[in-house]
């Protein structure tokens, strides 16, 4: 009414060309501004939707992955990467712990730790889709022409200060549950009563909260450039649409 028609054919076309050309990251931001304003008025506003909408849907593919993979049984303490050990600068400290008999409680408070992060990762999901859907066309934009783990790097930097906050209670209420509280003081009790000096703080509940965070993201990397390299058979049609080549 009042404007030119397109046919759907050079419609579609259209947005598979801009769609394209954001994906393979062409030329400088200048000519990135130019690609979309040819498409104004035509398909390009309903095709940055669609691109955000792509970008949401892996981010909210790979985030679940990894929270299901991590909240298995043993998805943390079966794991040589992501097991949760106790802080780096009390190992030396544990080992004396273990020559006064006590590394079976040393072992109970690392499998409880675990536990709790795998209880914990089971309700981590809907934190990171209620993260994932707050993302604007922009910030869909950047990490189409980003790296292989662009989307994980912007959800982190946006969302780790409040998932923190969100993820602490869930950590605290399931290590609560699981009675690594009582395992907990009965170590801290025997730790404070060592003849050392310089002991490190023994906050097992912030390192939980940090390793069980970090090896979220890191799965949440990796999911993201596994639907990356095989965008249709690790996303979907409208995934592919956007990341495929």
């Amino acid at each position: 009414m009042g404007g030119v028609q397109i046919p759907r054919r050079a419609r579609a076309t259209l947005a598979a060309g801009v769609a394209l050309a954001v994906t393979l990251g062409l030329g400088a931001c200048a000519e990135m501004s130019q690609i979309l304003e040819a498409s104004a008025g035509t398909a390009g506003t309903s095709n940055q939707s669609a691109l955000a909408r792509a970008v949401k849907e892996s981010l909210e593919l790979g985030s679940t992955r990894a929270a299901d993979m991590l909240s298995k049984t043993g998805g943390y303490q079966n794991s040589s990467i992501y097991r949760i050990r106790l802080p780096e600068p009390v190992q030396p400290i544990a080992s004396r712990l273990r020559q006064f008999g006590l590394g079976g409680q040393i072992d109970q408070i690392e499998k409880l730790m675990n536990q709790g992060a795998e209880r914990a990762a089971l309700e981590a999901k809907g934190i990171f889709i209620d993260a994932v859907r707050n993302m604007t066309v922009a910030d869909a934009m950047g990490i189409v022409r980003g790296n292989d783990t662009a989307a994980t790097a912007y959800f982190r930097q946006n969302t780790e200060s409040q998932l923190r906050q969100k993820y602490l209670p869930i950590i605290q209420n399931n290590l609560r549950q699981i009675g690594f509280y009582n395992q907990y003081q009965q170590l801290l009790t025997a730790y404070k009563q060592l003849p050392l000096t310089n002991k490190p703080d023994l906050d097992l509940e912030q390192h939980v909260l940090t390793q069980s965070l970090n090896a979220l993201f890191t799965q949440v990397g990796e999911e993201e450039k596994a639907i990356r390299k095989d965008p249709l058979g690790r996303g979907s049609s409208a995934i592919a649409a956007v990341f495929g080549r």
